[in-house]
C-alpha cells in the first residue's frame, strides 16, 4: 500500500491555481512530473486577455505623451494596439524559454540534474502569477484611466508617477515571482537556497536594469 501511495504521490499533477496556496507543494509535483503544453496555453490565453485591456486602456494622449508626434499619434495607437494584442500570445512562450534556458546553463555548474523540462514547467507555473498581475492592473486602468505603462501595484503606481521606470519596476506581483523563482530553484532544481535565491535576484536586478535603461532612452532628446 505504502508503495502504490508513493507511486500516485509522484503521478500527482501540478496545478495552476495551487501556486497561490501551495507554491512548494507545485514545485515538488513539477520536478516529478513537469507539465508543459495545458498550463503554456492559459497562460498565453491571460497574457493576451491582459494585453487586450491595455490596447484598450491606451488613448491617442497617451502616446503624444511618449513622444509620438501628434499627427502620427492615431494611426500608431491602432498598430500599438494589434502589436499588443499578439505580444501577449507570445512573450510567456519567450520569457519562459530564454529564463530556463540562462537556469539550466547556471544550475549545470551548480552541479543541478535538473533538465530543461522542468525548468521550463516550473517557470510556466510561475508566470500564472504575472498573468493574474497584468489583469488585475490593466482591469483597474480600463476602469480609471491612466497610464496603462505604470502598474497601480508598483511605486510608481503607489506614488502616482508619470513614468514607469525603476519604481514600476518594484511591484508586487514581480517581487511575488522572484520568491516563488528562488523557492522553485531550490525545490525542482534541488538548488541550494543561498544559489536559488541569488539567481532569483539577479533577475530581477536585470529587470530593473532594463527599465532603466528604458527610462534613460525615453529622456534622449529627440532630433
Amino acid at each position: 500500500m505504502e508503495i502504490q501511495a508513493d507511486v500516485h504521490t509522484k503521478k500527482e499533477k501540478p496545478s495552476l491555481f495551487g501556486m497561490f496556496t501551495s507554491p512548494g507543494v507545485q514545485f515538488e509535483r513539477i520536478r516529478q512530473n513537469p507539465k508543459i503544453w495545458v498550463p503554456l496555453i492559459i497562460i498565453s490565453i491571460l497574457y493576451a486577455v491582459g494585453m487586450a485591456l491595455m490596447a484598450a486602456s491606451m488613448d491617442v494622449q497617451t502616446l503624444i505623451d511618449q513622444g509620438i508626434p501628434e499627427d502620427q499619434a492615431e494611426i500608431a495607437l491602432g498598430f500599438t494596439k494589434v502589436t499588443l494584442a499578439v505580444t501577449g500570445i507570445f512573450t510567456p512562450i519567450i520569457g519562459v524559454l530564454v529564463s530556463s534556458a540562462i537556469q539550466l546553463l547556471i544550475a549545470k555548474f551548480g552541479s543541478s540534474s535538473v533538465s530543461f523540462k522542468q525548468l521550463f514547467s516550473m517557470n510556466t507555473f510561475i508566470m500564472i502569477i504575472g498573468a493574474v498581475g497584468v489583469i488585475l492592473n490593466m482591469a483597474i486602468r480600463y476602469a480609471i484611466g491612466g497610464n496603462p505603462d505604470i502598474y497601480i501595484t508598483s511605486l510608481a503606481g503607489l506614488l502616482n508617477q508619470d513614468k514607469p521606470g525603476v519604481l514600476g519596476s518594484i511591484e508586487v506581483f514581480s517581487i511575488w515571482s522572484t520568491i516563488l523563482t528562488a523557492i522553485g530553484l531550490h525545490k525542482t532544481a534541488q538548488l541550494s537556497k543561498g544559489l536559488a535565491w541569488t539567481i532569483a535576484i539577479l533577475f530581477f536586478l536585470v529587470g530593473i536594469g532594463i527599465a532603466l535603461a528604458g527610462s534613460a532612452m525615453q529622456g534622449v532628446p529627440k532630433p
